[in-house]
């Protein structure tokens, strides 16, 4: 445990706690966290979530947009649910995505746990995308997501890292109930 991943720590339980409650604020904790996190995973030997995190900074800048830009026009950060058929193609491209990049990371590279951290990083981006976009759906990739970061970390001995997506998973268990319940509350209004 390094001071840098204590930084990264608190910054993403900032931004995941921000994320739940629908503030726009979460972005300015995010874009920090994300920064700090691609240098402790070029170090782990985590390629793939090195990368996710450069992505992840692009998408925190659109996130923050499109949340400002729903927020002016709603008055507040207004979620729903994905049509059946877009669900579909967001796991069909998943799951191509994942078996593209995974190939790419065991052939091509020395990472530790390829296919894992592939598969992780694909299922992250199309979870960052759709949270950026306000789709409930974005939690049950993070749950999936975190469940499977939590044991990627510990075999890594990235322990803090680890305890922050054990968090992570509490909060994304929380963040769909509540964007379920607001989804709903929007869509008999």
């Amino acid at each position: 445990m390094t001071a840098l991943e204590i930084v990264a720590f608190l910054l993403g339980l900032a931004n995941v706690t921000l994320v739940v409650l629908r503030s726009i604020w979460n972005y300015v904790f995010g874009l920090a966290m994300v920064a700090l996190y691609a240098v402790i995973f070029l170090d782990a030997r985590l390629y793939s979530d090195a990368i996710l995190q450069v992505f992840f900074f692009v998408v925190q800048l659109y996130g923050w947009w499109n949340w400002a830009r729903a927020r002016a026009q709603a008055g507040e950060v207004v979620v729903g649910y994905l049509a059946p058929a877009t669900r579909l193609h967001w796991a069909g491209g998943c799951a191509v995505a994942a078996a593209l990049w995974g190939y790419g990371m065991a052939r091509f590279t020395d990472a530790a746990f390829p296919w894992a951290d592939a598969t992780l990083a694909i299922l992250s981006v199309a979870a960052q995308i759709l949270q950026s976009r306000r789709a409930v759906e974005s939690w049950w990739l993070w749950i999936v997501v975190d469940i499977g970061s939590i044991g990627l970390y510990a075999a890594k001995g990235l322990w803090l890292t680890m305890v922050l997506y054990a968090i992570f998973l509490a909060l994304a268990i929380w963040g769909l109930f509540d964007w379920q319940r607001v989804a709903r509350r929007t869509a008999t209004a």
